[in-house]
């Protein structure tokens, strides 16, 4: 493998700019903070050039570092492969399966979607991740898992050198309670450290502590996250499509038998699809492997009818009982909404008491839809959607336009 060619390829300058946001400057801040106070710590408690121990736990640190800030780069700048502008399939038959970007002006391939943050239709799209400011999708989603394992196992690693660092520099021996056992550090303490450990390298060691404990735990749930997808040849985003099938045929008992395409029937064959030796990950991105009792527009075939059936139940209004100023944890309306808030970043929108909604999905706590604008303050007719809080809105009784549709296509 060529390791200069894969590391990153900037198709653009612009593609510097995806470092100018929050996300990524957080997560490089985590990463440089950690990293530099492990290597100055290590120092301190296990000088790397009298021992062998001391010797591999710095090479070590210094390869966890390394495969991150690779891996995260390349999740970023490789970027997930974006549909090319104005694609159409092959076959002009097949169009009645996919949907229609208006924004791309072309289809959308199977298993791809269109990002507004990229403003792109992104090749079998996970989701728009915020700490690396890009998509996860098809051509990036292995260096993106590759950094959710290594960024805890790095972290970890990390973690235990603040607390030998800060242990030993407090005590010369470890007791442990009544017990006679007691380690002497001495060995790893002959070497007289270049700077003192004082108070602020002690608050320094117990900050970067925080932080690599709380990555750890963080992305390592993101990790496992991941995995379970990967494993089953799914993303987060078909995942949902999935449970929305289940619900469709559930809700209309139709009494169809949807299977999900892509699983190829092995753990190890949907792992294989996004990671390989050479780095690229199976297929060009737009036409796929399928089970052998699906075909390859199974998947949009369902995507096209549950957008029906949202424009359907999209019809059911609500009314604005609340006023909600678009917050994104509003300890106002209570703590189960202010801790329940969607963990996107979708918008909230603001309501005044007498709004009209009319809402397509949502949680127990929270619901998304549109807002009704009055015309003379749509002339353009923009849309505004996004989330608020489900105890600011009420049903309209008024409306039951959508209850007799959905009685209509039940009984059909």
């Amino acid at each position: 493998m060529n390791f200069l060619s894969t590391f990153v390829t900037f198709q653009n300058l612009h593609e510097v700019r995806r470092l100018c946001h929050w996300g990524p400057i957080i997560a490089l801040s985590v990463i440089v903070i950690c990293s530099t106070m492990a290597i100055v710590d290590s120092i301190i408690w296990y000088w790397p050039l009298d021992t062998t121990g001391g010797s591999i736990n710095f090479i070590m640190l210094l390869n966890w570092t390394v495969l991150i800030l690779y891996n995260y780069f390349n999740a970023m700048f490789v970027g997930p492969g974006y549909i090319p502008l104005g694609w159409k399939p092959e076959r002009q038959q097949d169009a009645q399966y996919l949907q229609y970007c208006s924004v791309c002006q072309g289809y959308k391939a199977p298993r791809s979607h269109h990002c507004r943050k990229c403003n792109r239709c992104v090749m079998k799209m996970d989701h728009h991740c915020p700490w690396i400011n890009n998509c996860c999708g098809h051509m990036n989603h292995a260096y993106f898992t590759s950094f959710l394992l290594l960024a805890p196992l790095g972290c970890s690693h990390a973690a235990i050198i603040f607390i030998m660092t800060m242990y030993t520099q407090l005590y010369e021996r470890i007791s442990f309670g009544w017990s006679t056992v007691k380690i002497d550090m001495s060995a790893v303490r002959q070497f007289q450290p270049l700077m003192p450990f004082s108070v602020p390298a002690f608050a320094a060691s117990l900050f970067a502590l925080g932080l690599a404990l709380g990555t750890t735990i963080a992305v390592g749930m993101l990790f496992f996250i991941q995995m379970k997808v990967i494993l089953r040849n799914k993303t987060s985003i078909e995942s949902w499509i999935e449970e929305k099938a289940k619900d469709r045929i559930q809700h209309y008992q139709t009494g169809e038998d949807f299977t999900f395409p892509y699983d190829l029937g092995t753990r190890w064959l949907n792992f294989k699809q996004v990671f390989t030796w050479s780095g690229t990950p199976k297929g060009d991105g737009i036409e796929w492997p399928v089970h052998p009792k699906c075909h390859q527009h199974t998947l949009t075939i369902e995507q096209l009818k549950q957008k029906a059936d949202k424009r359907v139940r999209s019809q059911v209004q609500y009314r604005a009982v609340e006023d909600y100023n678009g917050a994104c944890c509003p300890l106002s309306k209570g703590f189960q909404t202010f801790f329940r808030t969607p963990c996107t970043e979708e918008p909230r929108i603001p309501l005044n008491k007498g709004d009209t909604i009319l809402a397509t999905r949502g949680t127990k706590w929270w619901m998304y839809g549109d807002k009704v604008l009055k015309e003379e303050h749509n002339s353009g007719r923009e849309r505004v959607r996004g989330w608020f809080p489900r105890r600011c809105v009420e049903k309209c009784h008024y409306d039951t336009a959508a209850s007799d549709s959905t009685s209509d296509k039940k009984a059909n």
